[in-house]
């Protein structure tokens, strides 16, 4: 058996390799490396995939996000809610811009935020929303664009981890004022390097944007407003044209691994295998386990389980944003209850999720997993039917 890699992306560029070459060889070829054709082509191309209107190459994921809410014009001491279990770039963006990022809790079983949470953090200096699609799925989208409306608040979807997932029939990252992408290289759809986009279906969002993220600027040497300079380099937007096309295999292979992880924990005590709510498709950027507490029987001794055993994993994430010490200073973050995101901290642990994943490293990944939790024997040659 392969070694058992967390992210597999030489084995992913080795089944498009030739693709890749012949477009890095035309981009060399041009010598246009900054805002060359392939960037408008990508931006054109991602948006039609995505069911939308506009697409802004930047540099990456959370320049989109500091793109985004520089768009709305917001300024320090306004407030955003969000989710306090996700990667620091979604709350960073806000502080770097003086804004206070208010943390509201998850749902138990998606790990997205919780609308149902939302209303009560609301205060005169809430300005947006920005929805987080976690590991792959949506957030519940509905209930919080109807609280966004009521409060005549901006929604911002933090899509870096969920591309191409879907919510009630609708890919997300269009369905708010703004969405935004990453790139980074062991996304679902990676560069390799830095890259991310701004998605938008409001064409004065779309032109703002634009200018911000070109220092403020729509002509050459007049600057209307202080922007920054983001922009999606012409190599990297040539590489995420070949993978755009291949992105929806890619999405069937995670989800096919995911199936199979589903199977090969069935009935496993101590175990919570990701719940998919039926409004929604997973595209599972990670395959993110609860292990539920039960004596010495842990997340953490499960995870030094997996590494004596030579398994990859991931924590994702293991301290919520609110108990950082960027947000322990006063004023720089608030937030409600946040009971279900500190459980979900303690709990959660992320297996070996990607294109290249066998049923053979699964197999061999489950049954340490199982092993450790009903204190089983490991048979190395430990095989069972698969049916997905």
């Amino acid at each position: 058996m392969n070694e058992i890699q967390m992210v597999d992306l030489s084995g992913q560029l080795a089944a498009i390799r030739e693709e890749i070459d012949a477009a890095i060889a035309e981009v060399l070829s041009s010598t246009h490396f900054i805002k060359g054709k392939p960037v408008s082509l990508f931006e054109t191309e991602l948006a039609a995939y995505l069911g939308g209107a506009h697409a802004i190459g930047v540099g990456n994921g959370t320049d989109a996000l500091q793109l985004a809410l520089m768009a709305l014009d917001l300024q320090p001491g306004d407030e955003v809610i969000t989710s306090a279990f996700t990667f620091i770039a979604t709350a960073e963006a806000a502080a770097l811009l003086g804004i206070v990022p208010v943390f509201a809790d998850i749902d138990p079983a998606t790990f997205n935020i919780d609308p149902t949470g939302i209303e009560a953090l609301i205060t005169p200096r809430t300005r947006a929303i920005v929805p987080v699609h976690l590991f792959g799925q949506p957030a519940d989208m509905d209930p919080i664009l109807a609280i966004a409306r009521q409060h005549g608040l901006r929604v911002i979807e933090d899509n870096a981890q969920s591309i191409g997932a879907q919510y009630r029939g609708s890919p997300v990252g269009y369905l708010g004022d703004l969405g935004t992408l990453s790139f980074f290289p062991s996304k679902n759809l990676g560069a390799f390097g830095d890259g991310g986009a701004v998605l938008t279906n409001d064409a004065a969002l779309f032109e703002r944007v634009q200018m911000i993220a070109n220092h403020g600027s729509r002509r050459k040497y007049y600057n209307e407003v202080v922007g920054i300079n983001s922009r999606l380099d012409t190599l990297q937007a040539a590489i995420l044209r070949v993978k755009l096309r291949h992105l929806d295999g890619f999405a069937r292979a995670r989800q096919a691994a995911a199936a199979r992880y589903d199977a090969l924990f069935a009935g496993c005590p101590g175990i919570v295998t990701p719940g998919v709510t039926p409004d929604r498709t997973h595209v599972y950027h990670q395959y993110t386990l609860r292990i539920r507490p039960d004596g010495y029987r842990t997340r953490d001794t499960l995870a030094q389980h997996l590494k004596g055993a030579g398994i990859p994993f991931a924590i994702y994430y293991p301290t919520a944003l609110h108990e950082l010490p960027v947000f322990r200073e006063a004023g720089r973050a608030r937030w409600g209850d946040l009971t279900h995101t500190v459980q979900a901290a303690n709990e959660v642990i992320s297996l070996p999720m990607h294109t290249e994943l066998t049923p053979d490293q699964q197999a061999y990944i489950a049954q340490h997993v199982r092993a450790f939790l009903i204190d089983a024997p490991v048979i190395q040659t430990y095989s069972i039917p698969l049916s997905v």
